[in-house]
């Protein structure tokens, strides 16, 4: 496999950047200016290129991104905090972004050669994210199939799409990931926030694997309160 990664900079991504350059199967990483709140994760897909030594390729959609109003990704609206699977994290969505790089990755990939496309979608984003979801990756893959038939062989490889990001968390500490160097957190401040919906999973999935988190949080306790109200709720 010689995979174009599509790679945010977050944690998920830059570890399957990893995990596929440690497989010799990385051939590119992709990233999606996508008129998204900040730059950082950009910042951090760039570096992710640079230590792994592979080309970045940088596309910016932000023109299609404006039109996807309605999310605090991209809008002036307030990040809301707390566990995915609260009922405000729909605030997060950007309806059909998933769709809409694949699409153009499938494209990219098959223009210049490379035989996958690698994404790190996992379990925990099933909850509000339908594109996402084992469901669509398997019926994307199969629209793609169809789309490039006679063009191009190009699979779709998400590793993770049935997996927690606990899982992720291992692969990280087994390739050796900078986890320091990469940037998950919605709200773009100084330090990772420690209370959007991704600061949360991403310190809960590190204590659950038993790994070493060196990200620095402005908050580093407000995950705990987060995971103990969606326990409450499923226990009630």
């Amino acid at each position: 496999m010689n995979a174009l990664l599509i790679c945010s900079g977050g944690f998920d991504s830059v570890t399957l950047a990893y995990r596929l350059a440690a497989e010799n199967a990385l051939g590119a990483l992709l990233t999606f200016d996508y008129g998204q709140r900040h730059k950082k994760e950009i910042d951090a897909a760039r570096q992710c290129a640079e230590q792994l030594q592979v080309p970045l390729l940088v596309m910016d959609i932000s023109h299609i991104g404006a039109q996807l109003s309605g999310s605090a990704l991209t809008d002036d609206i307030d990040v809301p905090h707390g566990h995915y699977s609260e009922e405000n994290m729909k605030l997060t969505v950007v309806p059909n972004r998933n769709a809409i790089m694949l699409t153009i990755a499938f494209g990219v990939a098959a223009s210049r050669g490379l035989d996958a496309v690698a994404l790190a979608v996992h379990g925990g984003d099933h909850f509000i994210y339908p594109d996402c979801r084992p469901d669509f990756i398997r019926l994307f893959a199969q629209m793609q199939a169809q789309a490039l038939d006679g063009v191009a062989e190009v699979t779709l490889f998400a590793p993770y799409v049935n997996a927690d990001k606990t899982e992720i968390a291992r692969d990280a500490a087994r390739f050796n990931v900078p986890i320091g160097d990469t940037w998950s957190c919605y709200e773009g401040g100084e330090l990772h926030c420690g209370r959007c919906g991704t600061c949360v999973e991403r310190i809960e999935a590190m204590t659950l694997a038993d790994i070493i988190d060196p990200t620095p949080y402005q908050d580093t306790q407000y995950w705990k309160a987060a995971i103990s109200k969606v326990k409450a709720k499923v226990n009630s």
